[in-house]
């Protein structure tokens, strides 16, 4: 099966003073109403329904995210023990979801980001899963035509065309200087770095361990004395 978790993790700093550490800038209501946890939200129950969407970010957001989201299922929301890095995040999730769909696929999406239209976007993931299920030991990223040099962003670098849509990844650039990233647009060979993927369950924390033995160890003990928010052992 397919699942999709949103990365909620923000502390706060950003757009301060309407943002602080008890309610970061994804669960400000600023665009019409509505936060941008809310959107990220919305765009993927255009592809999975609630029990398959999840959420992880710190604990002490949960009476928050519940007032936002309340179709998400309570076991949905994955608490943070404490705030790490990217890629702690991510193995957490994966290995948490791991004991519920262990030959599953999932998808890592952001949640301060502004994405449309949603079909397009949901055309996009629905394609990311598939191929990741047709090639079960990738790691699927989702890259973003760029409009400008921008300085702000990652870059990807594509190689070889897999099928329509479907490349090969090159290598992953850093933000670069305004010349670098004026050869980059003006190359056609980049796309912005959306910070979104898709990938096998398996592929993902078989990945971490070889690569970092020793925080899979660590996240591998944390998801087997989980915990839901407000629940006691």
């Amino acid at each position: 099966m397919w699942h999709a978790v949103i990365m909620a993790g923000g502390s706060g700093t950003r757009l301060w003073p309407l943002s602080r550490p008890a309610r970061p800038k994804q669960l400000l209501r600023l665009f019409e109403g509505q936060s941008l946890l809310r959107r990220s939200f919305d765009r993927l129950i255009g592809l999975l329904p609630p029990e398959r969407i999840y959420l992880i970010a710190n604990g002490n957001y949960a009476e928050a995210v519940q007032a936002e989201l309340p179709e998400l299922p309570a076991g949905n929301f994955m608490a943070e023990p404490c705030a790490r890095d990217t890629a702690n995040a991510v193995g957490l999730a994966a290995h948490l979801l791991a004991q519920r769909d262990p030959t599953g696929t999932m998808g890592i999406f952001t949640a301060d980001q502004i994405i449309e239209p949603t079909h397009l976007f949901c055309d996009t993931v629905r394609q990311g899963f598939e191929t990741a299920d047709r090639h079960p030991d990738a790691l699927v990223t989702f890259g973003i035509v760029p409009r400008s040099p921008h300085t702000g962003y990652g870059y990807v670098r594509k190689g070889r065309r897999l099928t329509d849509g479907v490349h090969e990844v090159l290598q992953f650039k850093e933000k670069p200087d305004r010349a670098t990233a004026e050869q980059y647009l003006a190359s056609g060979e980049y796309y912005w770095n959306s910070g979104m993927f898709a990938w096998r369950i398996a592929t993902v924390i078989e990945q971490i361990r070889k690569l970092h033995p020793e925080t899979h160890a660590g996240l591998r003990e944390v998801a087997a004395h989980f915990r839901e928010p407000g629940t006691s052992e």
